[in-house]
C-alpha cells in the first residue's frame, strides 16, 4: 500500500509542478490561457497573482517530494508526515476551488483526485 501511495504522491507532486509552470512561468501563453479560460487582458491583469499562486503549488509539491525522500531513506514517520501534509493541502485546495468556483469543479476534481487516492493508500499502508 505504501508503494502505491508513493506512486500517487509522486504523480500529484508532478501535476502540481506542472500547475506551477503554467501559473508562474507560462501564464500569458495561449495554451495556458485556454486551460484557465482567460483572455489576453485577463491574463495580463492577473499575472502577478498567478505567479504567486503557482509558487504555492510548487511548495506543496516540494513537501511531497521531501516526504518521499525521507520515506525512501527509512525515516517513515517524518516522510509520511510530510507526504500527508502536502497531499492533504493539495486536496483541501481542490476542495476550496470546487466550493468557491463551482464552474471550476472539473479542474478541482483533476487537482484533487491524485492527492485523495494517495492519502487513502498512505493511511491504509500505515494501519495495515
Amino acid at each position: 500500500m505504501i508503494i502505491i501511495s508513493q506512486v500517487l504522491a509522486l504523480a500529484a507532486g508532478l501535476l502540481h509542478v506542472y500547475i506551477f509552470l503554467m501559473e508562474s512561468l507560462w501564464w500569458e501563453r495561449p495554451a495556458t490561457r485556454k486551460v484557465f479560460g482567460t483572455s489576453v487582458a485577463e491574463a495580463h491583469a492577473t499575472k502577478a497573482l498567478a505567479f504567486n499562486q503557482g509558487f504555492y503549488n510548487l511548495f506543496l509539491a516540494i513537501a511531497v517530494f521531501a516526504g518521499l525522500v525521507f520515506q525512501l531513506a527509512g525515516q517513515a514517520a517524518v516522510g509520511s508526515a510530510l507526504v500527508f501534509t502536502g497531499l492533504g493541502s493539495m486536496l483541501l485546495a481542490a476542495l476550496v476551488l470546487a466550493i468557491s468556483s463551482p464552474e471550476k469543479s472539473a479542474a478541482a476534481l483533476k487537482q484533487g483526485t491524485l492527492p485523495l487516492l494517495g492519502l487513502i493508500f498512505l493511511a491504509l499502508g500505515l494501519i495495515l
